[in-house]
C-alpha cells in the first residue's frame, strides 16, 4: 500500500545512479518536511511525468561518465519536467551531455574540502550560510567537470580550484555531498533547492502522514473486513497495531505475538503485558519449538532468514483456522527494509533479504497490509507520538524479524540462545545503569562460532566469545560505532565474563556502515 499511490505530488524524485548515500538525500528532505521518493536512474520519463514531481535530484555515483557500464540517460527531458538538482555524478553527467567537459583527473578530491563561493551564487543561498562565501564540504569523485554549458553560471570552486557547483536555467549543480552530515550547512543547500529553487512548501509531517494512511486505509480496507496484525513487540509493528486499530476498531484487528524462542530474555511475557496496555486485541503464541526444529543445523544467514520468514507464514496460517476469517496481514516493513532487500537503482546486489519484504505466498489467500512501508524509523516514532504512544515503547532500540538467530553465528541451538539471552540482557541494562542507552540507536550482542583460552578461577577456560555492538544512527541507512567510555566498556565486560559461564572474553566492534551492515548477518 502506496501513501501516495502513483503520484508524488509536491515531493521530490530522487534517481538514484549508485551511490551509497542515495537514502539519505531522501532522509534530508523528509527532515526538511517534504516528501521524497527513490527510484531507479531508468525510470522511464513516461513514469516520471504520471508522478508530477515538483523537483527531481539526481544521485552520485561510484562510475565515470564514460565507461560503458556507467548508468547513463537523456537529462533534457528531465529538466523539462520540473527543476533539477544534479549531486556529484549526477551533476558531471549533465555537464557531459549538455556541452561541458568531464574528465579523469589524477589530483582526485576525497573527504572535507573548502567550498569557495563566487559572486554568481544566488542571494538566497549565501543567506543560508549566514552570509559566508566559505565552506566545508564532503568531496568524493574522480573525475572534474573542467568546462561547463554555455549559458550556465559558475556559482562555487573547490579549494583546489575545481569546479564545485553551478547553477543553469532549470538545473543546480553541486560537486559534493550535502547530505551527509560532514558538510557544513549541508541540510541548509537542500532546503535552498527545495524552498526557493523549487518552490515547494512543506508536506510531509506526523500529522499529514497520519490522514494520508488513514484516507488509503479506509479506501483499502472494507469495514466488514477483519485484519491480522504481526506483533514482534518493537516499534514498527507496535505503531502499526494501534495505528489499524484507531482507523478500524478493536474487533476488526486482531494481533498475534509469536515466541520463537529468538527473542530477548523475558521479551514474551514482557511485551504481551505491554501491548494489551495499549488496548490492542491480542494473542501469543508459543511456536519455539517449531523454529528450532527448522533452524536445526542450519548456519548460512540467508537460509535462517528464508526459513524463519515462512515459519512464520505457517504459524499465522494456523492462526487464521482459530480466529476466523481473516482478509489482511499487516506487518511492520519500513522503506529501509525494502531498499536493502531490492537495489534501488535495478541491479541484482542485495544488501540483505528482510523476511517481511517482497510479498506473500499465494497460498495464504491474505491482501498484505504495509501502511509504514514508505517511512523511516523516526518518522515512524513521529507517527506514534502523534497517536500518544507511551516514549518507552517508541524508544526501544530496533530488533530484527529473525530475532536472535542472526546473531548467533552459525548454526543456532537453544543453548546458545539463553547464553546470549543472558549476556545480552546484562549489556544492555548495563547501558541504562551507565546512563547511556537513550544515546544509542541500537546495541546488541552477538556470540561468536570462536572459542579462545582464558583464567577462570585460577583455572584454564576454553569458552565462546561474545562481540558488542552499539551504533548511533537517524534511521538505520548509515550508522557511527558508539565512542563509549572505556571505563564504561571495562565494566560491561567484567559483568559478563564473571556471571555467565560459556563466555570468557569480550570484544567491542567498531565498524560504521557502510562498510559493515549494523547487524552481523
Amino acid at each position: 500500500m502506496k501513501i501516495f499511490d502513483d503520484s508524488v505530488k509536491d515531493g521530490v524524485v530522487v534517481l538514484d545512479f549508485g551511490s551509497q548515500f542515495t537514502q539519505l538525500i531522501a532522509r534530508r528532505l523528509r527532515e526538511l518536511d517534504v516528501y521524497a521518493e527513490i527510484l531507479p536512474y531508468s525510470t522511464s520519463i513516461e513514469i516520471l511525468k504520471e508522478k508530477k514531481p515538483k523537483a527531481i535530484i539526481l544521485s552520485g555515483g561510484p562510475h565515470s561518465v564514460y565507461e560503458k557500464i556507467s548508468p547513463t540517460r537523456d537529462l533534457e527531458p528531465i529538466t523539462k519536467i520540473a527543476p533539477v538538482l544534479g549531486i556529484c555524478y549526477g551533476m558531471q553527467l549533465y555537464c557531459h551531455q549538455m556541452g561541458g567537459e568531464v574528465v579523469s583527473s589524477k589530483n582526485r578530491e576525497y573527504g572535507l574540502s573548502k567550498i569557495n563561493w563566487t559572486a554568481q551564487t544566488p542571494s538566497d543561498l549565501i543567506k543560508k550560510f549566514d552570509n559566508s562565501n566559505t565552506t566545508e564540504a564532503w568531496m568524493s569523485h574522480g573525475d572534474l567537470v573542467i568546462k561547463i554549458p554555455d549559458g550556465a553560471k559558475l556559482i562555487a570552486k573547490s579549494e583546489n580550484k575545481h569546479i564545485a557547483a553551478l547553477v543553469d536555467s532549470n538545473f543546480l549543480g553541486i560537486q559534493f555531498h550535502p547530505e551527509v552530515m560532514h558538510t557544513e550547512k549541508g541540510k541548509e543547500i537542500l532546503d535552498y533547492f527545495v524552498s526557493d529553487f523549487a518552490k515547494i512548501k512543506s508536506n510531509w509531517s506526523s500529522g499529514e502522514i497520519y490522514e494520508r494512511i488513514e484516507k488509503k486505509i479506509k479506501l483499502s480496507v472494507k469495514p466488514t473486513d477483519k485484519i491480522l496484525c504481526a506483533l514482534s513487540g518493537g516499534v514498527d509493528s507496535a505503531v502499526v497495531a494501534v495505528l489499524l486499530t484507531k482507523i478500524l476498531g478493536f474487533e476488526s484487528v486482531k494481533c498475534v505475538f509469536v515466541d520463537t524462542g529468538l527473542l530477548r530474555k523475558n521479551e514474551y511475557e514482557e511485551v504481551l503485558k505491554n501491548m494489551k496496555s495499549l488496548d490492542l486485541n491480542i494473542k501469543g503464541v508459543d511456536a519455539s519449538k517449531l523454529f528450532f526444529e527448522r533452524l536445526r543445523d542450519v548456519s548460512d544467514p540467508e537460509r535462517k532468514r528464508k526459513i524463519i520468514g515462512h515459519t512464520f507464514i505457517d504459524v499465522f496460517k494456523d492462526e487464521i483456522k482459530n480466529l476466523g476469517e481473516i482478509h489482511f496481514l499487516a506487518q511492520g516493513t519500513l522503506y529501509p527494509d525494502v531498499i536493502e532487500s531490492v537495489s534501488p537503482n535495478g541491479q541484482s546486489v542485495t544488501i540483505k533479504s528482510h523476511h517481511n519484504v517482497g510479498g506473500l505466498p499465494e497460498n495464504l489467500d491474505l491482501a498484505l497490509l504495509e501502511p509504514l512501508r514508505e517511512l523511516f524509523k523516526d518518522e515512524v516514532r513521529g507517527l506514534g507520538r502523534f497517536l500518544k504512544m507511551p516514549e518507552p515503547t517508541l524508544m526501544r532500540h530496533p530488533f530484527p524479524g529473525p530475532g536472535l538467530a542472526i546473531r548467533i553465528l552459525g548454526s543456532v541451538s537453544e543453548a546458545d540462545v539463553t547464553l546470549l539471552q543472558d549476556a545480552d540482557d546484562i549489556y544492555i541494562k548495563a547501558l541504562k545503569d551507565e546512563g547511556v542507552y537513550d544515546e544509542i540507536w541500537q546495541a546488541f550482542s552477538v556470540l561468536l562460532p570462536i572459542y579462545s583460552v582464558g583464567v577462570q578461577g585460577d583455572g584454564r577456560s576454553y569458552e565462546k566469545v561474545l562481540a558488542l555492538r552499539a551504533v548511533t544512527s537517524i534511521d538505520g541507512m548509515t550508522a557511527d560505532w558508539y565512542d563509549f567510555d572505556a571505563k564504561v566498556l571495562k565494566r560491561i565486560s567484567n559483568k559478563i565474563t564473571n556471571q555467565l559461564k560459556g563466555i570468557n572474553r569480550v570484544v567491542y566492534d567498531v565498524t560504521s556502515k557502510p562498510p559493515g551492515t549494523i547487524e552481523w548477518e
